[in-house]
Order: structure tokens, then C-alpha cells, then sequence
């Protein structure tokens, strides 16, 4: 679900609201369905004049400015704004990171030495600004951290912050990243009653800019962002169902998915304890090693299987017993010979027009690649074996339907090579048959099929939380050469998208979805400025000022608990 903005206009006047919007997959494709209309705040509300009085805001009295009336006569004319940074986005998640307790277990956990800025706030620097700017240190430093309000919000000068004091404080940091994992699963569960009985894994890369000669674990491996030309690392993550991190691990690049399974499950076990929990997997983590891993420890899993396991169930697929989830999915639940596992059918009628698609596409393209083959030996001699490299080099650009095609490269009587073809009936009755069609497995014996895949594609909050590391918090490219400060980026971002979800999940206790993009892009609008005014004597007076939320700002801040102070106290940096 997710916000749109609206107007509407009442009694002669425009009124500001939003509306929920959830899209809903039908036979006709995705359509779009308004669950909410959020809006009709009252005035004192919506416009935010009882913030400053708030009692939850006693803790930062320290940075705001008295709104007790100072009256002084100024010229109107010599009104002038100065300094416009933006604040919005940073005190948001200065107040996420509050609610979460960081600031305070970074404060004790990280001792006290001698440097001038300590290196808890210093982790603050960070994580805050890659939550609103996300770049590199370097950038953090020379541009984005002026260009905010960071340094009102935490009391650390511009000049304060360079390159060399954010990388040690890196430094600093990577040694807590077990106690900070605690920490925030502790936090979170008793923030939103989360409960860890089902554990969301799966494994994504990042690739390198450079050569990363000084970290061993980066390496040419199988890359999720396209980019086999550069090293990499993989990054192993853990989420509850909604999405909410647990704990993460990171592997060489050359790692198959497959040989993390037993080490990240002992981490969290060894971490948390050995409890009653569901693992919950894709195929790429299902093979025979994993199952007997996973069935010795008494652990329960819900995992994807091998597209070609789907043969053994070929009888299956043609029943009519088949239960409908909701539009256009279906399961069947099918028990294993040996009792001991169930194995879920399930069936996509928007799968199986993707793959349909696709396979008709590959089948064209094979097609005319055979003909244009076959055309070329008529023209000119051709030895057979080039014939045959040829006709290969095309089923390997095109293995979607290459067993659909029986090639046949023969010489003829003048020493010509020639081309034939014939296409296999059994493969493309095969494929009608199983197209939009895949198979789970799990040993849980007392859930129902639904229950079975609601769970399973649950794993889309794993893929969701990569790509908003990726995409929204810019954790590739990675620039760091060296594998603790690697490791420590990776820590920083991961600290970054635990204050993302616990907006998210700020939101959907609001009622305003579960996606916290819209809501950040509101609230980071939110500037704060200088207001300098020339009194009648000539003095000058210089407030600084939280400029005023539009109405459809408000709206979040009310339904978000969140206060937005007006003014601030200017201090002596």
C-alpha cells in the first residue's frame, strides 16, 4: 500500500487529505483499489501550534528556543532568510534512531577516549547521513553535511566532520555489530511486538569499484547486479515477516548460495538461542546437504525447489483438486512417499502467461536463427563442425526453448554441410502443462497449503529490503578497499535501513501503509532557515526558524506522533 496526495475542495475552500492506495493483482492485471482516506485534521493539529508545548518533547527542550512573545519594533523592509538547510529528513530519523535507543547503547558501548568528537555521535554522522543523502564519506564530509541540518540536530560543526574522522569512526563501530543486532532485535520486538518464528534468508552481491587487492573476501562470482566484470562480495541477510532485519553475514564473492545455509543458521542460533523456528528459503539454498542440516537439528523450513523436481509431480498437475488462495493462484498439497515432508503445488495464472511469452519468444528467435543458418550453407560450402558451433552458440542464447528444437547438421553428396530441424511435441506438452507452475517443500505437517506459500512468499520482504539497500541507501558500488572498512559500509547501511523499516512500520501503525518512501519524501521538504530582522535601533535579531508543514506534511506528522519543534536555539559551534 501506499499514499497519493489529493485536494478536494469543501464550503468554497481547498482541504488537503490522502488516500491509501492498494494495488491488487487481477485477472485483468494490477488494479488499483483506495482502502482510506486520511485527512480532516483539526486546526490546531494540522497546523502544528501545540508542538511546542508537547510533553513527549521535554527530552529536547535543551534545542529549541522559547516561544514565550518578545515584542520589538523591526523594519519590514531589511527582513531577510538566510542559511535554508534541509532538516525534515534528518530529525525524522533522528527520532526513529531515539525511539530505537541507538544513541544511547552507541554511547556506552563505544568508550570515551580522548578525541574531540566522540565516536558514538560521529556513528550517528554516519547513519543519518546516508539515510538522507546516501554517498560516500567523502561526499558526506565536503557537501551533504553542511548542506543539512545535522549540525544543529547533533551539535558537531561542519569543520568538525572530514573524510579522515568518518572513516575511523567506521573503525570504531565494526566492532559492536553483534551487540548492535541485539540491541535492535530487543528494541523492535518491543516496539511492534515482533515475533521471530519465521525467519526470511536469502543472499544478494555488491560489486567493487577498484580492485580491492586488500580485501580478501572480494571476489568474481555469480552477480545479482550485472556486473561479472568487477569483484564482489555476498551479503547474507535474515528478516522477521515484516521485513525487519535480525542479523546479517558477509561472504567471498565466489560463494555459492547454497554453502552459507549452515553457517548464517548456527550464527543466529548462537546469537539468539535455539528456538521453535521456520526457516524459510529459496531454491538456490535447497540442496540435499541443507535438508540434512536442517532435518538433524529438528529445524522446521518452508524452502523452494529445483524447476526440474516439478517432473516427479507431472500426474499431479493434472488433478482437479486444486485450492484457490486468491485470484489467479492456486496450491495443492501433495505428501511425500516417505511421510516425513509435504511438497506445495503451486499454479500462477500471471506466471504462466510470463512464461508462456517467454517461451514463444525464444522459440521465434531459435526458429529464424535456424533458418538464416540453414539459408548460409545453400550460399556457400560450409564444414559441417562450424555448422554445428553455430546452431550451439544459438541454444545457448536461447536455452528457454532450446529442448524444444532436435537439430540434425549432415554433409551432403557435394561436400556442402546442411541443416534440420524438428521440434519435440513431448518437451512443449511438457511445458503448456507446467508453465506458471513451481514446487515447495517443507516438513511442517500441521499447516494447510495456503498457510505453506503465504508464508514462503513472504521471502519478497528479503528481496524488498535488498533493493531498497541497494537502490534507496546506495549500498553498491562499494569504494572501500580494505575488508574492516568494507564491512563496517555494510554495517552502516544495515544500521540505515533498520531506521527505514521502523519508519515503515511507524506508518503501517498509522494507517498509512506500509511503504515509507512517499512519507520521507514529505517530511525531508521540511527546511530550516535564518530569519534575520533590523530592529529600530539598528540591532540585528536572528531566529532560527522550522519553516511552517503544508497541510498534507501535518497529516503524516499528527498520524506519526511526531512533533515538529519551530523554532530553534542558535549555539555557539
Amino acid at each position: 500500500m501506499y499514499l497519493r496526495r489529493l485536494y478536494r475542495k469543501k464550503d468554497g475552500k481547498r482541504h488537503a487529505y490522502w488516500a491509501l492506495v492498494e494495488s491488487r493483482r487481477t485477472a485483468r492485471g494490477p488494479r488499483q483499489h483506495i482502502v482510506a482516506y486520511l485527512g480532516g485534521l483539526p486546526e490546531g493539529e494540522r497546523l502544528g501550534v501545540q508542538e511546542a508545548a508537547d510533553p513527549h518533547r521535554l527530552a529536547q527542550r535543551d534545542l529549541f528556543a522559547d516561544n514565550e512573545p518578545a515584542w520589538v519594533t523591526v523594519d519590514v523592509n531589511r527582513v531577510r532568510v538566510e542559511r535554508s538547510l534541509a532538516f525534515g529528513g534528518a530529525w525524522a530519523g533522528q527520532q526513529v534512531m531515539a525511539k530505537l535507543g541507538l544513541p544511547e547503547f552507541l554511547a556506552t558501548a563505544i568508550e570515551r577516549g580522548r578525541e574531540e568528537i566522540s565516536w558514538s555521535t560521529m556513528a550517528l554522522v554516519l547513519v543519518l547521513g546516508r539515510l538522507c543523502d546516501p554517498s560516500s564519506e567523502l561526499h558526506l564530509a565536503e557537501q551533504s553535511y553542511e548542506a543539512g541540518a545535522l549540525a544543529d540536530l547533533l551539535g558537531v560543526p561542519a569543520e568538525k566532520v572530514n573524510d579522515d574522522r568518518l572513516y575511523r569512526a567506521l573503525d570504531q563501530l565494526l566492532p559492536h555489530k553483534a551487540a548492535l543486532e541485539k540491541h535492535l532485535k530487543t528494541s523492535l520486538g518491543e516496539l511492534f511486538q515482533i515475533e521471530y518464528d519465521l525467519l526470511l534468508y536469502d543472499v544478494t552481491s555488491t560489486y567493487f569499484e577498484g580492485q580491492a587487492k586488500g580485501n580478501p573476501q572480494a571476489k568474481r562470482g555469480y552477480s545479482r547486479d550485472h556486473r561479472p566484470d568487477c569483484k564482489q562480495v555476498n551479503i547474507a541477510l535474515v528478516v522477521s515477516r515484516h521485513g525487519l532485519p535480525l542479523g546479517y553475514e558477509i561472504f567471498d564473492g565466489n560463494r555459492h548460495d547454497s554453502t552459507t545455509v549452515e553457517t548464517i543458521v548456527k550464527t543466529m542460533e548462537k546469537q539468539y538461542g535455539k528456538a521453535d523456528r521456520i526457516w524459510v528459503m529459496d531454491r538456490g539454498m535447497a540442496s540435499e546437504d541443507n535438508l540434512e542440516f536442517l532435518k538433524e537439528g529438528g529445524r522446521r523450513y518452508i524452502l523452494g525447489t529445483a524447476k526440474g523436481m516439478l517432473k516427479r509431480f507431472e500426474q499431479e498437475l493434472t488433478a482437479k483438486d486444486w485450492k484457490q488462495v486468491h485470484e489467479g493462484l492456486e496450491v495443492r498439497l501433495c505428501p511425500a512417499p516417505e511421510g516425513d515432508e509435504v511438497f506445495i503445488l503451486c499454479r500462477s495464472a500471471e506466471r504462466r502467461q510470463k512464461e508462456q511469452a517467454m517461451h514463444q519468444k525464444f522459440e521465434e528467435r531459435i526458429e529464424e536463427g535456424l533458418k538464416k543458418i540453414a539459408t548460409s550453407c545453400t550460399k556457400k560450402k560450409q564444414l559441417p563442425l562450424k555448422v554445428a558451433e553455430r546452431v550451439g552458440r544459438l541454444m545457448g542464447q536461447n536455452t528457454r526453448a532450446a529442448k524444444l528444437f532436435e537439430t540434425s547438421v549432415t554433409q551432403d553428396d557435394a561436400g556442402r554441410a546442411k541443416l534440420t530441424w524438428s521440434k519435440v511435441t513431448a518437451w512443449r506438452d511438457w511445458a503448456s502443462l507446467s508453465e506458471g507452475c513451481y514446487l515447495l517443500r517443507s516438513n511442517i505437517s500441521d499447516w494447510s497449503g495456503e498457510e505453506l506459500w503465504r508464508a514462503y512468499v513472504q521471502l519478497t520482504e528479503a528481496e524488498s529490503a535488498f533493493r531498497i539497500q541497494k537502490s534507496d541507501l546506495s549500498l553498491r558500488p562499494i569504494w572501500h578497499q580494505k575488508e574492516e572498512r568494507v564491512q563496517a559500509h555494510i554495517l552502516v547501511c544495515f544500521l540505515t535501513y533498520v531506521v527505514w523499516k521502523t519508519l515503515g512500520r511507524m506508518c503501517h501503525q498509522a494507517g498509512l501503509g506500509d511503504e515509507p518512501r512517499k512519507v520521507f519524501e514529505q517530511l525531508q521538504q521540511i527546511r530550516m532557515v535564518d530569519v534575520v530582522m533590523t530592529t529600530r535601533t539598528g540591532v540585528e535579531i536572528r531566529r532560527r526558524c522550522v519553516t511552517r508543514p503544508t497541510e498534507h506534511q501535518a497529516i503524516l506528522l499528527q498520524r506519526l506522533g511526531l512533533h515538529l519543534p519551530s523554532t530553534f536555539k542558535i549555539t555557539a559551534m
